[in-house]
Formats: C-alpha cells, structure tokens, sequence
C-alpha cells in the first residue's frame, strides 16, 4: 500500500501520508488508484468528519507523478490521459475539509491535492515549485489548480521559471498559498490542530461552507481546465526529448535553484 490511513475516532480525523519516501512521495498508477478510492471511501464514513494530508519524510510532501510511470495517450491532439486527474478529494466528491501539512518540496503533480485542499500548512523549510517548462512539458492543470489560490503574477513566475526557483514557505504564506507556517516538522501536529477544530462542529454546516466557498470559484476552475488537454498535447515535447531534459538536470544549470 502506498498510502497510510489512520483514524482518531475520538477527534474524528483521518490523518492520510503519501508512504513513498524514497521515491519523494511521487505518485504512481497505483497510488493514484488508492488516492481516488479512498477519498471515495470517506465520503462514507460518518465517523471521519475532517481530514489532514501530508507525505511521509521530511524531504517531501509529494513531487508529482512517478517519473518511471507510462501513461498510454489517445491518437488526437485535443484529448490526453491524466491520472492524476482523480487522485484529489473533490474530484471524488468528497465535501469534508482537507487541510494539507507540507515538509520539504511540493512540486509538479502535488499542486493536485494542494489545489484540492481547503487550507495548507506548511514547515518553514517547505518549498513549492513546478518543474514542467524546465523538463519541455505545458503546466497546465497545475498551473490552474495554484491560479485559484496565488496571484497571476505569483503563479506565473513559479510556472515559468521551472527548477530555476523555489518558493519558499514564507513567500508562500505572504502570497497567500499557505495559511501557517510552522517550525520544521510542525506542520501535521498544526493541520491535526486545525483539524480537530473543525471536525468538533456540526458536520453539515461544515461541509455546507467546504461546498460554499468552492462554489465562489467552481465555474473558473472548471472552464480553464477545459482548456488543459489541447494545451498539452499540442505544446508538450516528445516523452523521449522529455526524458534526455530530465536526466541531465542538475548538470547545465548554474548551481541550485533559487528560494524566495
């Protein structure tokens, strides 16, 4: 199994760890299967009325989608096969509030789940980017995911500048995409915090706000994604072009990338 679950009946929150440290918490097909049933699991269980998502580690919360992972791809430039389009809460229908806690990177693919989370907590030595222009790939869904909770030019910069830049989680608490910031290995103990909190009101007005506060950007959201598959499939390099880019990361830049 991929993922740990486990669940304070007391408090009534699940606490849910990406268990793939040594690959950074990246995502798999069969993560992605685990994530999608889960999220449709809880939606059931009426003794789970909040939940905290992190990755296990310290290194990483989640750094996208496994790079050895193949993703067969329809033969049409306006259609392509995303797995990571079902691994976030909503997008399982799932209303109950998710609070991410963030060590480490969040990069890429993890803008999923961060962008289906009501809140994020992150560690001070939490840092956030999205590596797709670096590696000859469009940051589509991710970039929309971020744009529904940072600035244009925020979101921009991170999606442009690549592995280039880090954002850091002070910049990210500023800017908006992290509402606390905590000392380094905080960041669950504060989500479980917050959690707790919450799951100890009346559910149903809970989760009549979760689907509120969504709804005030649903409509956004929903047709900027539209937009996604043809973006991609007409600027995305060839995965072999995309693999020699990654392969020699770390070898032609000018040192570490930047935090900020």
């Amino acid at each position: 199994m991929a993922l740990r679950v486990e669940r304070d009946e007391e408090s009534g929150v699940a606490l849910v760890t990406l268990d793939r440290p040594a690959k950074l918490n990246a995502i798999d097909l069969e993560t992605a299967g685990e994530l999608a049933a889960l999220w449709g699991a809880l939606r059931h269980d009426e003794s789970v009325r909040a939940v905290v998502l992190t990755g296990a580690g310290t290194r990483a919360f989640c750094t996208g989608i496994d790079r050895g992972v193949t993703v067969p791809q329809p033969p049409s430039p306006y259609a392509v096969d995303d797995p990571l389009l079902r691994i976030g809460p909503k997008a399982n229908d799932l209303w109950k509030p998710v609070v991410a806690a963030v060590e480490g990177m969040a990069c890429g693919g993890a803008f999923y789940l961060l962008g289906e989370a009501e809140f994020v907590v992150a560690s001070r030595e939490a840092t956030f980017f999205d590596p797709h222009t670096a590696y000859g790939m469009v940051s589509a869904y991710e970039a929309v995911a971020m744009a529904q909770r940072m600035p244009f030019g925020e979101v921009a910069r991170m999606s442009l500048m690549g592995t280039a830049e880090r954002v850091g989680a002070e910049r990210a608490y500023a800017v908006g995409l992290v509402s606390e910031v905590t000392e380094p290995g905080g960041a669950v103990a504060a989500a479980l915090r917050a959690a707790t909190v919450i799951a100890g009101y009346p559910t149903e007005a809970v989760q009549g706000t979760v689907r509120a506060v969504w709804s005030a950007k649903e409509a956004a959201r929903t047709q900027a994604m539209a937009h996604a598959p043809a973006l991609i499939a007409l600027g995305n390099l060839p995965p072999d072009r995309q693999a020699e880019l990654f392969e020699g990361r770390g070898r032609a830049g000018d040192g570490p990338p930047r935090v900020r």
